[in-house]
């Protein structure tokens, strides 16, 4: 079994990012907001990242880290812009 981190990208700019076992039908949930929180105001939603991981453990560690991350970081990552992200991970100089 598969699981998933993703990104969303709400309608007022903003980033969500979650995890699950089922992507599509997590998206659908979001999009319609059958779940009550923070995308339920923010619809419509964009997917604007995904990463399959092995184990739910993964994907829910690579949930938390990427909610720590600034705003910046998270849009490298989404540009799949990996010298960006490096460079954003050493920190200001």
């Amino acid at each position: 079994m598969a699981f998933w981190v993703y990104m969303l990208q709400c309608a007022d700019g903003s980033y969500y990012a979650g995890h699950t076992d089922d992507l599509e039908r997590r998206v659908g949930e979001h999009q319609s907001g059958a779940i009550v929180g923070y995308t339920h105001k923010r619809r419509p939603v964009t997917l604007v990242f995904q990463q399959d991981f092995s184990n739910r453990y993964e994907a829910l560690s690579a949930e938390r880290q990427i909610k720590r991350w600034t705003r910046a970081k998270k849009e490298a990552l989404i540009a799949g812009n990996w010298n960006e992200l490096s460079l954003l991970a050493k920190g200001p100089r």
